[in-house]
């Protein structure tokens, strides 16, 4: 039954954490985006007229030939992942607190888990988080938490949804300092990284490959920040791990990543799925749940939640993070995905994610007007030097339907007018490439 508060029980309640109004909780949240007015029509209609409305705006919606990337991918899915999700073996109950009930649904979750860990190298894994930008602030609020230092480090050349969505994490905590450690030739300024290591340092947080699909020397940054006393919070491309050495390998204490290549559409809003990974002595530090495997008291192997005493359905304002959930057909569907490709096959996509970015940097670089903006390898992603980077993809998705890249004037400045950051997945063709090349040169 649902029960209102008063106006009295209300004021109570805001005077208890110190705000004068519901409005002072939000005020993080833009003025325009709170209680914003429905345009709705006065004449409403009914299902089969809504049907065909729907059905009209849906018919407006074009796929252009796109080589946007960013952190969302477009991946060829294989027929066999819908598939198999879409049993009803896994129609399970959402939440699996009761064991004895819900033997399906944990068990994948251990098995998501259990992929985690061997994809990443590292000692344990959560049955996962909202997406990579949130399990890369929980995990430097983990770092936080174990080290008891306020200085983060972070890359330059990170995602800025990503350093975003950390400071949120820490809005309301001025204490804590955020430094930019400053790219040399896209890459982490090695010098400048050891110049701001220091004995406050909480962790050194940085992503490989870098937002601008540079691979980081991701042991050299992991060997500094432990020198210093610092702990490794590492965000990689699950994607990239065919080719590049996992995290594990070069120590980092966190691993996350954005799970949406492993099986995942590409969709406006999510939902995509948050890898989240530590070493053993810091499991007590990890958000959200965690499955085990046991056996019950006639032998038989059977699978549970564990460590739940961390969660914030139970311990709430003591809890590690108050991110108690997951996303379980997600993490489904990724390790599906992985059990499809295998080793090997993961080898072959990243081989062929780096061919793909190769021959579309060559073939881009050696149109008149453009240049490459690095000289340092990359995965599946490039900088481009184009002039004016937002004017040509304007005119080439109006005249082409071709959708060039990402313009990187707003997010990185300092790059000028003409940067763009190309992506060439598993998914692009050298015909869709020649196409792009054919329209850069007849556009730029």
């Amino acid at each position: 039954m649902f029960s209102a508060n008063t106006e009295k029980d209300r004021e109570e309640m805001l005077k208890a954490i110190g705000v004068s109004s519901i409005r002072d909780l939000l005020k993080q949240v833009p003025g325009k985006y709170l209680y914003p007015a429905f345009d709705l029509p006065e004449t409403s209609l009914d299902e089969q007229q809504t049907a065909r409305r729907m059905k009209a705006l849906a018919a407006r919606n074009t796929a252009p030939l796109s080589f946007l990337g960013a952190g969302a991918y477009e991946r060829y899915i294989p027929a066999a992942v819908k598939a198999l999700i879409s049993r009803g073996e896994y129609l399970t109950a959402y939440t699996p607190y009761q064991a004895e009930a819900s033997q399906g649904i944990l068990q994948t979750i251990y098995e998501y888990q259990s992929s985690v860990c061997a994809l990443y190298a590292m000692d344990c894994a959560n049955a996962s988080m909202y997406d990579g930008a949130s399990a890369f602030g929980e995990a430097v609020r983990a770092a936080v938490r174990i080290t008891g230092k306020k200085k983060i480090l972070c890359q330059e050349t990170l995602n800025p949804q990503y350093l975003q969505t950390l400071k949120t994490y820490f809005a309301d905590s001025a204490e804590y300092q955020f430094v930019t450690v400053p790219h040399k030739d896209g890459l982490v300024d090695p010098e400048k990284l050891s110049a701001l290591l220091s004995g406050d340092t909480a962790c050194v947080a940085f992503q490989t490959p870098n937002f601008f699909g540079l691979p980081e020397d991701a042991p050299g940054i992991s060997e500094m920040a432990h020198k210093a006393g610092a702990l490794v919070v590492t965000a990689a491309d699950p994607a990239s791990l065919g080719l590049f050495a996992p995290p594990g390998e070069y120590s980092a204490d966190f691993a996350v990543g954005e799970g949406q290549s492993l099986g995942l559409p590409l969709s406006y809003g999510g939902p995509y799925l948050g890898i989240f990974s530590c070493k053993k002595e810091y499991v007590r530090q990890m958000p959200g749940r965690i499955a085990g495997m046991t056996r019950d008291k006639d032998g038989k192997r059977g699978f549970v939640l564990t460590l739940q005493a961390r969660e914030q359905h139970i311990r709430r304002d003591k809890a590690a993070s108050n991110i108690c959930s997951n996303e379980a057909l997600c993490a489904l569907s990724a390790t599906i995905y992985l059990a499809l490709l295998g080793p090997e096959g993961l080898k072959e996509l990243a081989l062929a994610n780096a061919r793909a970015a190769a021959f579309a940097a060559g073939k881009l670089s050696a149109v008149k007007g453009a240049a490459l903006k690095f000289k340092a390898p990359f995965f599946n992603e490039f900088v481009l030097e184009v002039g004016d980077a937002a004017r040509l993809r304007e005119r080439i998705l109006a005249k082409d339907h071709i959708d060039i890249g990402l313009p990187l004037k707003d997010l990185y400045p300092a790059l000028g007018q003409g940067a763009l950051l190309v992506c060439a997945t598993e998914t692009k063709t050298e015909e869709d490439i020649l196409r792009l090349e054919k329209a850069l040169r007849e556009n730029i």
